[in-house]
């Protein structure tokens, strides 16, 4: 029985897919052996791919509070909102899924879906919509759950969202299928991400004050023209280049760091490169 990981030469994909069906057949190995055929290979799998059969093996390795969407940055829905206002929260948000909650975070409700909200729009029932009938259950999961005992869970249950909860029982943050599936193929973006047309764009407000979101490979000189401000580029030539370095690591999402006046918050990020941004002027 082979118990050594097998030689990464030979061609085609194929040739190393049949290699790794060989070895799981004998004595198990570590993720880390696997790892190393994987990037050793000198077959025609390109780094996009290699990138991807990595993000598989890390999913089982990877917990929820590692990638989760932080308490601080969900967006909500009060249940003591008036229609215009959750209407208005849907169109700024482009989000499908709201979690709905009572007095306070901590009090999650349900979940509620932006269509089936929308299709009172425009009706004289606008004002009488009957919310707690149209919540759905709220997945509670706890900050440790495995990213890939997460994913069968949403596979089984259908369900898109899950509520993160601490060892205290208190909101934490929310994962979706989405960002589950990020970790293993990448960033998905869609029309409500920077795009690259759109380095820097409105994003709402935080506390009165404008947010913005800021993709990481935008220029320190071209956010310094936008904001009128002196970040220095002398280092550093990326945003994100600059937060990573105030940090002394690579942040992950729901991290937030200070810096020339403005806040910076990671919205965006997973072990490998920081994506996004949300950024608030603190001071003129």
């Amino acid at each position: 029985m082979n118990d050594k990981p097998p030689s990464t030469s030979g061609t085609g994909s194929t040739s190393l897919i049949m290699r790794l069906r060989r070895a799981f057949r004998g004595e198990p190995w570590s993720r880390e052996e696997i790892q190393d055929i994987i990037q050793q290979s000198e077959t025609d799998i390109d780094a996009e791919e290699k990138s991807m059969l990595t993000g598989v093996l890390e999913v089982s390795e990877t917990q929820v509070r590692d990638v989760m969407i932080p308490r601080s940055q969900m967006v909500v829905i009060d249940i003591e909102d008036d229609f215009d206002e959750m209407l208005r929260v849907i169109v700024e948000s482009g989000h499908s899924r709201f979690p709905m909650i009572g007095e306070d975070r901590d009090e999650v409700l349900g979940v509620l879906l932006a269509k089936d909200l929308l299709r009172y729009f425009g009706s004289d029932e606008a004002k009488d919509v009957p919310i707690q009938k149209l919540l759905r259950p709220a997945a509670v999961i706890p900050e440790s759950k495995r990213l890939n005992a997460l994913l069968k869970e949403f596979r089984d249950s259908h369900n898109h969202m899950a509520i993160v909860v601490d060892e205290y029982g208190g909101v934490a943050g929310l994962l979706t299928i989405e960002d589950v599936l990020e970790e293993i193929v990448g960033e998905i973006d869609d029309e409500h991400d920077p795009t690259e047309d759109a380095f820097i764009r409105a994003d709402g407000d935080r506390n009165g004050k404008p947010c913005f979101a800021v993709r990481a490979l935008t220029r320190v000189e071209d956010f310094n023209e936008f904001f009128e401000c002196e970040l220095s580029d002398e280092e550093y030539d990326t945003i994100g280049g600059l937060v990573m370095h105030e940090l002394g690591r690579l942040p992950r999402r729901g991290e937030s760091v200070e810096l020339g006046g403005f806040e910076f918050s990671v919205t965006k990020a997973d072990r490998r490169r920081v994506d996004a941004l949300q950024v608030v002027r603190n001071s003129a």
